[in-house]
């Protein structure tokens, strides 16, 4: 009942080590794919802050100094980010995504001079905003996979290198068990099948040795075999 309990123990494990694999797999090629948007966000990111800070050093020198304006202005949030998730081989990674509230913006400034300078500000500003929010995204996701990872990995490792050894331990302790026990029984079988026949034996031989005394004696022995009274050696006809 063990064996058979601690081989159902074994295929279950068996089966939650591939399937763990099978997710490692996954994990493993989805946090490839992260790294290299990483790398590829961050390499563009370099040129954008630059494009995007050089054009407000445009604007401010066409425009002056308009960072007073906009703080007297209307602040209101042009762009929010907002959460969601994306599930991944079983594994909740967050995802920020870009929404447009469209409110509108201060469209005062620059009516003196360097308007264009200012819109082109805003645009670059735009576009590293939006990178900001994609490497903002894929960092965190980066971030929560590597942790799925390591504990998918650890528990890969753990049936793979301890619990499943241990079961096949047991197992084969039990089959060894049982040979044992099966052994230990032909070996009483034999020794009862020899006890048998040795029994056998010297009823045997005491029958032989009464049936000599009896000889000695004179006296024959009545036979346990019938008499055919048909065969060869009977008597003649018996007439009635």
């Amino acid at each position: 009942m063990n064996q058979q309990v601690f081989k159902a123990k074994k295929k279950a494990a068996a089966s939650g080590h591939r399937l763990l694999k099978k997710k490692a797999d996954a994990l493993k090629a989805k946090f490839r794919d992260y790294a290299k948007a990483i790398a590829a966000t961050k390499g563009n990111m370099a040129q954008d802050t630059k494009d995007a800070f050089f054009s407000l050093t445009a604007a401010t020198y066409a425009a002056g100094d308009f960072s007073g304006k906009v703080r007297e202005g209307n602040m209101v949030a042009r762009i929010r980010v907002g959460a969601g998730v994306d599930n991944v081989a079983g594994v909740k990674l967050p995802v920020f995504t870009e929404i447009e509230t469209g409110a509108v913006g201060q469209e005062s400034l620059g009516l003196i001079g360097g308007g264009s300078k200012i819109a082109q500000s805003k645009e670059k500003f735009n576009a590293l905003l939006s990178s900001l929010i994609k490497l903002a995204s894929l960092q965190t996701s980066f971030v929560t996979l590597d942790e799925a990872m390591k504990v998918t990995n650890r528990r890969v490792n753990a049936l793979e290198n301890v619990t499943i050894p241990h079961i096949e331990g047991i197992l084969d302790y039990i089959s060894r068990e049982l040979d044992e026990l099966e052994r230990e029984d032909f070996t009483r079988l034999k020794k009862v099948q020899a006890s048998k026949e040795e029994r056998i034996k010297e009823e045997q031989k005491k029958k032989e040795a009464e049936a000599k005394g009896l000889k000695a004696a004179g006296i024959v022995p009545k036979s346990s075999n019938p008499i055919d009274l048909m065969g060869e050696e009977g008597e003649g006809d018996l007439l009635f």
